[in-house]
Order: structure tokens, then sequence, then C-alpha cells
């Protein structure tokens, strides 16, 4: 089975698979066996710590690590690189392969400095092309957003970047010292009557005004029959207020994982 982990500043997801060939079911796709949301590790933690936790959290699905055979990892957190490699090794007896320079994606990156880009944002334009086709905006929603725009034949063309939701409202608690720290959600109504609601009123609209702002002008430039899709932790939330996202798959960045595991399947196994 292959386990995809994709590693963002704030939160690590996990999704394990099962690739065609494992199953004697035949179906369209590999199957998601299990996934995950946890808390991206410390720099300070050890790789066995990182193992355990692992290690705990396929016991409690009643999985065994001894299943995993491969291991495809995104990673935003470089000091945390020599940890999953370690991770990799010990636990799982796998030598990863990790989104960098070199490896085969299928999508041609168009930008002024390709080996800049963020290997999340190649991921999900890898899945977002495989499922959706051209030309498609991503919206990243972690703890940056980010937009990453894909071209009628694939191509990655540019994108954008913004202070993710999590963000802004963590800048106003600490900023201004009489407003609380409050639970992001939609609110009830447009016009708050109180401090908590005059908050989530300004995160969410106010964010949603952002993602679809920004949207609405890279459709304008890229034509009408630009396709939207959103993922990330606060996807679903956003989508639901916006204009301009048409679809929301919080599992894009997994799926791009797999699917670029796959295409360098033959060449890991040989290295």
């Amino acid at each position: 089975m292959l386990l995809a982990m994709d590693v963002g500043n704030t939160n690590t997801v996990l999704g394990l698979y099962r690739l065609t060939g494992e199953t004697t079911t035949p179906t369209k796709e590999p199957e998601m066996v299990a996934n995950w949301r946890i808390t991206t590790p410390s720099s300070k933690q050890t790789s066995d710590e990182f193992g355990i936790l692992l290690h705990n959290l396929f016991s409690l699905k009643g999985l065994e690590i001894s299943s995993v055979d491969g291991i495809a990892i995104s990673s935003v957190v470089p000091p945390l690189d020599s940890t999953l490699r370690q991770v990799c090794d010990l636990y799982f007896h796998v030598k990863p392969v990790f989104i960098e320079p070199g490896v085969k994606t299928g999508i041609p990156v168009l930008t002024d400095n390709p080996a800049e880009l963020g290997a999340d944002r190649i991921v999900n334009c890898v899945a977002a092309f495989e499922r959706f086709g051209g030309p498609c905006i991503v919206v990243d929603m972690g703890t940056a957003t980010t937009f990453d725009v894909l071209s009628k034949k694939g191509e990655f063309l540019g994108g954008a970047i913004a202070p993710g939701l999590g963000i802004s409202a963590d800048a106003l608690f600490a900023r201004a010292a009489r407003l609380p720290r409050i639970d992001i959600k939609k609110p009830a109504k447009v016009i708050g009557t109180g401090t908590v609601d005059n908050i989530q009123i300004g995160l969410y609209y106010g964010y949603i005004g952002l993602v679809d702002g920004i949207l609405e002008r890279m459709i304008a430039e890229m034509g009408p029959e630009t396709k939207t899709v959103a993922t990330g932790g606060l996807a679903r939330l956003i989508a639901s207020g916006s204009k301009y996202i048409g679809a929301v798959d919080e599992m894009l960045t997994l799926t791009g994982l797999r699917l670029i595991y796959e295409r360098n399947l033959d060449r890991h196994r040989k290295r």
C-alpha cells in the first residue's frame, strides 16, 4: 500500500491507498483505506516520537505499518525532511518519494523560477488537471491561501498567495487587546450586534470577498470556461459562500501525491 503524506506548516494530512493490483476487486482508481489530519510535528520532535504517533494511528484503524511498501511526501517544512526520511527508513523500511526537482509530475512550470514553487502547489495541480482538465484554478486554504492557475494544456502559469484565514484571525486577536479569540464559522447574520458575531462576520465575509475578488479577475483573464476547485482545511466553509468556487476536494493533495508516485513508480523501484 501507498502512504501519501502532505506536510504543511500547520497540519499534516496522511492518506493510505490500496494501489491497483493489490486487490482482487477491479476499481476505476485506487481505494483510500484510511486518512488522518494531525498537527505538523515540531522540528524538535525525534523520528522515534513521530514514528510512535504513526504506529498508533495505524493501530487505531486496525492496520499494520508493514503493509506500506511505498511512501510519497509533499513537504513545505524543510527542517522536518531529514526526520521524515529517518521515520520512513526505521519504521517502514521504505525509501520515500519526495516531491522535489527531478521528480516526474507531468505539469510544465512556466514561471520565472520553477524551483521556488512549493511542492504542495504542484501536487494540487496534478490532481486538479487529472480530474477537471484545464484551464483550471486551484485554491488551497491552509496556513496561507494559494491560487494556482493551469492552462488548457495543463501548464502551470502562475498564481497568487494571500494570508490564510487562521493567520488573519490570530493577527486580529494579537494586535487588538480587547478583542477575544473566536471560533471561525459562518455567522448567522450579516449585521452583528455583539463583539463575537462582529468579528465572525468580518472574518468570514471579508475572506470570501478576498477569495472571490482574486478568482473573478483570474477567470476574466483565463476565460469563462475556467474551472475552479478548492481544497484545504477551511475550503468547505469558504466555498459555501463563494460565487466562484465550483468544487471542493479536501483530498486533492493526497490524490496528487498518489498520481505522482504512480508516474515515478518504475524509476523509483529501479533506484
